[in-house]
């Protein structure tokens, strides 16, 4: 009997990503109310994250509201950017760092494992490193069990690859 599977990974598109960031730029040069500021976005380390420079925080949640815009126009999930960490001030500016959350920790893994094996038991789940692959002999526990991980709303995206 042939077994379908897919995997289920927490990751984002980095071409997307250099789309919503070029966007933003675009965008910091023709608002209004912050011509004349220092507020600026960079690039962490490696395009890892972002870095919002500004003023006050209006200026850094402007520019993380613009953000959230861009990529949810490009279909970039808002659970991407981890704005845990707290603005740093400086010299009169404020700084943030924003990284994004890219790949799947154990713990998270093991939390959709546990849910799945609650919700649906004929479906059988193996956790390969950041990823977890997601096997029945039939297509519609597959789809259940999608049904399930998107209403359970987790805290970090969750995308569906490698469908087989």
């Amino acid at each position: 009997m042939a077994s379908f599977s897919f995997d289920i990974e927490s990751t984002y598109d980095v071409g997307e990503m250099n789309n919503v960031y070029d966007q933003v730029q675009k965008e910091l040069g023709n608002r209004y109310d912050l011509k004349g500021t220092h507020a600026e976005l960079q690039w962490l380390d490696d395009k890892k994250g972002v870095k919002i420079y500004g003023d006050n925080q209006y200026h850094l949640d402007a520019i993380i509201d613009m953000l959230r815009k861009k990529a949810a126009i490009r279909s970039v999930s808002q659970k991407t950017f981890d704005v845990s960490r707290d603005p740093e001030t400086t010299n009169l500016r404020m700084i943030w760092e924003v990284p994004f959350k890219n790949g799947l920790k154990q713990d998270d893994a093991k939390k959709i494992t546990k849910l799945l094996k609650e919700k649906l038991p004929k479906v059988k789940t193996q956790i390969q490193g950041e990823g977890i692959r997601v096997m029945s002999p039939k297509k519609d526990d597959l789809q259940q069990a999608m049904q399930v991980i998107r209403e359970a709303n987790f805290d970090f995206p969750v995308n569906f690859t490698n469908f087989r």
